[in-house]
């Protein structure tokens, strides 16, 4: 009972831990996108700087992990809990790189005017916030009808992603003087899109999670 109760202690820290990386990977891309719209050098540094804590946190999920396996020895369900918050932790580690890709973006457009309006970047980032708090919480609560529809979100981030490529390519082809520019937004609409990638996995590991099969919801 009482390696019981300790098991369910260490677990509950992981998820923790987890729904904090979650919130900080959330923060990231969405001030990385605020720094994209006025070309925020500093507000862009402090992103890429901060980045470390994000992989301290991935490595003490791992740690917490490790020692489950070793001294507990779980199996079923239990030990998909532990190796699903592995793999979440790498995911939420990847989108923060990917964030962190964004804010290095906007340093590289240093003293450059924005050849448009940035909106449907801002709108793309603001669908996958969601995605990414729908996807850790339907994690933290087992919650398969809220990774069903976080991952359903991502067709319409895909959608947008195409959109915002065919644009900034008409406009290269228009105008060669912003091609530059227009491939960097370009790879920033790319990140935002793998960051979508990854909050789909998440979800796709909390269906194998609760039913004990792996889903394919990132066709």
């Amino acid at each position: 009972m009482v390696k019981r109760r300790e098991f369910d202690q260490e677990l509950e820290e992981m998820q923790i831990l987890l729904a904090s990386m979650g919130s900080q990977v959330n923060q990231a891309m969405m001030q990385a996108i605020e720094a994209l719209k006025t070309i925020d050098v500093e507000k862009a540094t402090l992103i890429v700087n901060a980045d470390r804590e994000l992989n301290q946190m991935e490595e003490k999920i791992s740690e917490i992990g490790a020692k489950l396996i070793a001294t507990q020895q779980p199996v079923a369900k239990d030990l998909r809990r532990i190796l699903i918050a592995f793999k979440i932790s790498s995911d939420l580690e990847r989108m923060g790189d990917l964030s962190v890709d964004i804010a290095k973006t906007v340093i590289r457009l240093e003293g450059q005017t924005l050849i448009k309006p940035l909106l449907d970047i801002p709108r793309m980032a603001e669908l996958v916030s969601t995605m990414i708090t729908e996807s850790v919480q339907s994690y933290v609560t087992e919650n398969i009808d809220l990774a069903y529809k976080s991952a359903k979100d991502d067709d319409e981030v895909d959608a947008l992603y195409s959109q915002i490529f065919r644009e900034l390519f008409s406009m290269m082809v228009e105008n060669p003087k912003v091609v530059g520019q227009a491939m960097l937004l370009t790879f920033v609409s790319r990140f935002i899109e793998r960051i979508a990638d990854h909050a789909t996995n998440i979800s796709e590991s909390v269906v194998y999670l609760v039913t004990g099969k792996r889903p394919e919801l990132n066709a």
